[in-house]
C-alpha cells in the first residue's frame, strides 16, 4: 500500500523572500521543522494521547532529547517523530513517514518528512506551532504551494522481522541440540 501526503514546496519567510524546498534524489526533501513553545513532557503527553508509543531502538539526532515517538499507519507504515531542544524554551519537532520498524524493509525503505499530520495534532490540542527552516535559520510565514508526495510500498511485501528471527533461533536450537546429542 503506498503512502500519500503533501509537503511545502514554495514558502515565504517574514521578510518577504520566497524559497522553494529543495528534492533530490539522494536525500529526499529538504526538511521543515516545527517548532513549538511547550515542554517536552508536554508534547509527549499529546502524542501518546493520539497513539504514539516510544521508539525503542533508535539512531538519535544530534540534540535529540529523550526516545522518538511512532505511530502505526495503515500496514507497513508508521510516522516517526523526534524532538530537540532549540533554546529560548522552543522544541523543534521533526516528523517522517516511513516503513514500520516492524518489517525488515525498515531498513532500506524510502521515508519522507512530514509536517502536516503533526500539525493536524497540534491544532487538535491547541497548541501554537510555526514552521522552520533550518539551513535558512528563518520562521516560514506563508507556505504557498505544496509538492504531492507518494511512498512506494516495498517491492518485495513488507515481511515482519520479528517471527523470521523465532524460526532463526528455533532452528539454530535444534541444530544445536542435534550436534551436542551426537557429541556426547
Amino acid at each position: 500500500m503506498e503512502y500519500l501526503t503533501t509537503y511545502p514546496k514554495t514558502i515565504s519567510f517574514f521578510d518577504g523572500i520566497k524559497h522553494k524546498i529543495d528534492v533530490d534524489s539522494k536525500n529526499g526533501v529538504e526538511q521543515l521543522h516545527i517548532v513549538v513553545k511547550k515542554s517536552f513532557e508536554e508534547l509527549t503527553k499529546i502524542f501518546a494521547a493520539e497513539g504514539f508509543t516510544k521508539v525503542k531502538l533508535e539512531h538519535k539526532q544530534p540534540g535529540q532529547i529523550g526516545s522518538g515517538l511512532n505511530l502505526k499507519l495503515k500496514k507497513p507504515w508508521e510516522i516517526h517523530i523526534r524532538m530537540v531542544d532549540l533554546k529560548k524554551g522552543l522544541i523543534g519537532i521533526h516528523a517522517e513517514v516511513e516503513v514500520s520498524r516492524d518489517y525488515l524493509q525498515h531498513l532500506f525503505s524510502q521515508r519522507t518528512p512530514v509536517v502536516y499530520e503533526v500539525e493536524e495534532i497540534l491544532k487538535k490540542y491547541q497548541v501554537d506551532y510555526s514552521f522552520w527552516h533550518d539551513k535558512v535559520k528563518k520562521k516560514v510565514s506563508v507556505v504557498m504551494d505544496n509538492y504531492k508526495i507518494k511512498l512506494a510500498s516495498p517491492g518485495i511485501p513488507a515481511f515482519p522481522w520479528k517471527p523470521m528471527l523465532f524460526v532463526i533461533v528455533t532452528v539454530i536450537s535444534m541444530y544445536g541440540w542435534k550436534y551436542f546429542d551426537t557429541v556426547w
